[in-house]
């Protein structure tokens, strides 16, 4: 029998007599962590856009009320560009505000059928890519734009193309988040879209699922116990009221976590079986929210977010 200590063995030896070279505290296990320290929150700007104030002051206003993250949108890029902003300044002022961007919202129209329009779509997520990355950005999320009335889209079909997409982000660097949209008549579902993601065939494929669009859509949210660590990277929190009902309600009626009717404690049971430790994105387009104080708005939805997820994993 082979007396050599096996790399096992080695390694547990060596973090040993590493951990008392520091002394007896490193032996010391660390307090645990809250549910609410393991995620990363975020703020995606459609949440004040009809405050209307300038990227810069929205970048701010999210830092002053707590957030690590933001999830801008390209068109908001696009206009702050237009109107003469420097893209250096911005990505500037948003590390020194310890904020980074996780991610941003566009549309390029990557999985539609028309050959020409599919190209231009890539062409497009190029361009959104290229502006994410001058931001210090990492994802882009990439919605069935252009095919959302289509009930026959093939769905393996829209799997090549997503794997296209991710094809266009390893050369950009930016990973590219198929997302669940509830009114989309083919990848209106956690179902559908997870099959696009596994059917891909890439390493990075991904979903970005959204708690009012599974509501939508009609997914039953015990699904996102069957997802692994990788395929949730950002995850859209929100509510949604009892009435208008499911086939009726629209973007506008959202509301804060926790104001409206959704299983909290299902979704992050869910995410807890699922292993996501990743970032909790608040997104909202509540008229009534767009009349009031945006640090204030965007406060509110903070401490809301952290309210449903310490509930919700106690």
């Amino acid at each position: 029998m082979d007396s050599q200590p096996s790399r096992r063995d080695w390694l547990k030896g060596a973090a040993m007599l590493g951990a008392a070279s520091l002394g007896p505290s490193a032996l010391v296990a660390a307090p645990p962590r809250s549910p609410r320290d393991s995620f990363t929150f975020c703020f995606n700007t459609s949440t004040i856009r009809g405050q209307k104030r300038p990227l810069p002051e929205v970048v701010d206003i999210v830092a002053k009320a707590g957030y690590q993250a933001i999830e801008p949108w390209i068109n908001e890029i696009d206009r702050y560009v237009q109107e003469g902003g420097n893209l250096k300044d911005l990505a500037k002022r948003i590390r020194d505000h310890g904020l980074t961007v996780e991610d941003a919202i566009g549309f390029p129209t990557w999985v539609v059928d028309d050959d020409a329009k599919r190209k231009q779509g890539l062409e497009e997520a190029r361009r959104c890519m290229d502006l994410v990355l001058q931001l210090g950005g990492k994802r882009l999320a990439a919605p069935p734009a252009g095919a959302t009335d289509q009930a026959n889209l093939n769905l393996l079909k829209a799997a090549e193309r997503y794997r296209a997409l991710l094809e266009v982000g390893d050369k950009m660097g930016v990973v590219p988040q198929v997302e669940v949209w509830g009114f989309s008549k083919a990848l209106g579902r956690l179902g559908e879209t997870a099959l696009v993601a596994v059917e891909s065939g890439h390493p990075r494929a991904c979903i970005l699922p959204d708690v009012y669009h599974l509501y939508k859509g009609g997914s039953d949210f015990l699904g996102l116990h069957l997802l692994s660590p990788d395929a949730i990277q950002i995850f859209h929190l929100n509510d949604y009221p009892k009435n208008p009902t499911r086939a009726k309600i629209a973007d506008r009626d959202r509301v804060y976590p926790g104001d409206g009717i959704a299983p909290w404690k299902t979704i992050f049971q869910g995410l807890r079986a699922a292993g996501f430790h990743g970032v909790l994105s608040l997104e909202l387009f509540n008229p009534e929210y767009y009349k009031q104080d945006p640090l204030e708005v965007a406060k509110t939805g903070l401490a809301k977010m952290k309210h449903v997820v310490q509930t919700s994993l106690e």
